[in-house]
């Protein structure tokens, strides 16, 4: 069945193209946060265990929306892993210490990518893709992003 909500054919494809490449991104930052909460080291390790857990929860969330809007605008949303590193703007893995310093910075840093890229599209969304709903769900996913991003600079000391 046809998707007739009022974007075009062209313009929701264009959308999609940016919203795979965040679910991916997103998909990326949950696996490296499951992986700082399975193994960060240190005197902190339980407060960070749990900081951890409660970030890669909402990340799941995050990624099942980004799912759901793809499919809203007629679109199937990738569910590979070697479709998600295509797509991710992201680093699969750097060096750093397994502790909870090193894991902040490498997902802090990846919180900030992905805010960048989301402001880099808001405007494109609704004025030249004339989608102004995917632009105020992306508007709305980077204040999530930024809190986000927020908490882990509140634990990083340099």
């Amino acid at each position: 069945m046809n998707t007739n909500i009022g974007i075009t054919e062209a313009n929701r494809q264009q959308v999609v193209n940016q919203l795979v490449k965040l679910l991916a991104d997103e998909f990326l930052l949950y696996t490296k946060t499951r992986n700082a909460h399975w193994n960060v080291e240190g005197p902190d390790f339980h407060s960070m265990h749990l900081f951890f857990e409660s970030q890669y929860e909402e990340l799941d969330e995050i990624m099942d929306s980004v799912a759901e809007r793809i499919r809203t605008l007629g679109h199937y949303a990738p569910g590979t892993l070697k479709s998600f590193l295509e797509h991710t703007h992201l680093t699969e893995y750097s060096e750093r210490d397994n502790n909870s310093l090193g894991f902040i910075k490498e997902l802090l840093e990846d919180h900030e990518s992905i805010i960048e890229f989301l402001r880099g599209n808001i405007d494109a969304f609704t004025n030249t893709y004339k989608d102004a709903g995917t632009s105020d769900y992306i508007t709305g996913l980077m204040e999530t992003h930024e809190k986000m991003a927020w908490m882990l600079r509140a634990h990083y000391r340099k």
